[in-house]
């Protein structure tokens, strides 16, 4: 089933950060995205997103 959204434990696995980094990641990315007039949920970030941010393949 495909994501969504990436929780802390989702964005630590695919970089390899520890739970602190992931949050902090989340908070920056899901702060461009309001910045854009998007609606976000504190503790998670939107998966086609951060991808793209973070020039992950499909």
């Amino acid at each position: 089933m495909k994501k969504w959204f990436y929780e802390c434990q989702d964005i630590m696995k695919i970089i390899g950060v520890k739970e602190g980094k992931a949050y902090k990641i989340i908070r920056k990315l899901n702060g461009e995205l309001r910045e854009k007039g998007f609606l976000t949920q504190q503790g998670k970030v939107n998966a086609k997103y951060f991808n793209e941010r973070y020039n992950i393949g499909k």
